[in-house]
């Protein structure tokens, strides 16, 4: 039998070091690229656009793979002008005509390619444009290997969406968006769409019919994709889908996130919702871990919480591992907490009734259930479940009175808010 080890067919110099065929081999396979007229003539404009009147030939195009000048005191709107393939080099192509110039770029079609996708149809430096080079490591790969990937379909997480990017014959972008639960399944098999503005409904309840006040829930429904999208569209869907989630993530890899902790936002409530500044008494900020611990656990929210009780004093719950992050207190946050602003208000009192050690674990049980949301996962029949319901049905017949009391012991009426 043959050697099938890894080095069965290495090929060294005498040195030992790879030979130079070794390392062609070890470069990852680019898949063929035919170079779109809308790319080489964007190259043109692009030199027609830097240059100067005043100053003769343009600065050069300089992107990862080709850098490309006109020759000269040429100008490239001149019809007869010459251009030059990376002018900086070590081996520079001068004198070249248009035509020659077409020919060259076409041996470079997956860098030239590249430069037209983010330069060009991208545009603009900012989230969208940087969202989508870091779906693709444009920033740590180079383009052999991202257009290797992408010839295979480079998939990134965001949240619950799943995100896949390809490559055509022709350099172009186009991305596939769905629900992660929905990997692998076939487009044919999803409610497939086509404009980014119908994500709107996709996010408007979940799936059980229910409206999702916070869009970064770990509630979004499954069975649906966009597919086949350009970048700009695909960045659309994800932007409709999490709100302003690429921006703050953005933001924050610029070093530039502006955070507001707890006490400054709890500052500036008025209305109805100025009640939650009372709840802050220089007694500590126990509560607001509580608060925290509630609402911004990664069970709750995909965000990553960067926001603490103030600039000076760190939370005591961990902030999460989602990707993007979270720099304030949400809308659902001070509304919960204007409610337990008022429910903390209350005196304790204290309550004697009986349970048995089981049903005391019981309503352990049927909390927790709650608070997790996994009700729907404890089967009817499953009795050995705490918070199963035709136990909890059972508890309440047996320890609830006619009134609905707890062990018969009624709750004193306080007044109404």
């Amino acid at each position: 039998m043959a050697d099938q080890s890894p080095d069965a067919d290495r090929e060294t110099d005498d040195d030992g070091s790879p030979t130079e065929t070794q390392a062609a081999d070890s470069e990852p396979a680019v898949p063929d690229i035919d170079l779109p007229s809308d790319a080489f003539d964007a190259v043109l404009d692009a030199l027609g656009e830097r240059a100067d009147p005043d100053e003769g030939a343009p600065e050069p195009i300089r992107f990862e793979g080709f850098a490309v000048a006109v020759s000269g005191g040429d100008r490239a709107d001149d019809a007869d002008a010459r251009y030059v393939l990376d002018p900086a080099g070590d081996d520079p192509r001068t004198g070249l005509s248009e035509r020659e110039l077409h020919a060259a770029l076409a041996e470079r079609a997956p860098a030239v390619t590249d430069w037209y996708a983010f330069e060009r149809v991208v545009g603009e430096f900012g989230p969208r444009r940087a969202f989508l080079r870091w779906i693709e490591d444009a920033d740590g790969a180079t383009v052999a290997a991202r257009y290797a990937a992408l010839a295979e379909g480079i998939e990134r997480a965001w949240g619950q969406l799943r995100v896949t990017a390809r490559v055509t014959d022709r350099g172009e972008r186009r991305y596939d968006v769905r629900h992660a639960d929905d990997a692998g399944v076939p487009i044919d098999e999803l409610d497939a769409h086509d404009d980014p503005l119908d994500a709107r409904e996709i996010v408007k309840l979940d799936e059980k019919g229910r409206y999702r006040p916070l869009k970064t829930a770990p509630t979004l429904r499954d069975g649906w994709v966009f597919a086949d999208l350009g970048p700009r569209d695909a960045y659309e869907v994800v932007e409709t889908v999490y709100p302003a989630t690429v921006a703050n993530w953005h933001r924050e890899r610029e070093g530039d996130l502006d955070v507001t902790h707890w006490r400054e936002t709890m500052e500036r409530q008025s209305g109805i919702y100025g009640v939650v500044k009372t709840w802050d008494r220089g007694e500590g900020h126990e509560h607001v871990n509580w608060v925290a611990e509630a609402c911004c656990d990664d069970s709750q929210c995909l965000k990553r919480r960067e926001w603490e009780y103030d600039a000076d004093t760190d939370l005591d719950v961990d902030g999460g591992d989602g990707v993007f992050p979270c720099r304030e207190p949400c809308s659902v946050v001070v509304s919960a907490a204007r409610k337990w602003t008022r429910l903390e208000s209350e005196q304790p009192r204290t309550y004697e009734f009986e349970l048995t050690p089981s049903e005391k674990e019981q309503v352990e049980d049927i909390i927790d259930a709650v608070a997790d949301g996994r009700i729907d996962e404890i089967r009817e029949a499953d009795t050995k479940e705490g918070a199963n319901r035709y136990r909890a049905r059972f508890l309440r017949a047996k320890r609830f009175d006619d009134e609905g009391n707890l062990g018969g012991v009624p709750t004193d009426e306080d007044a109404e808010e």
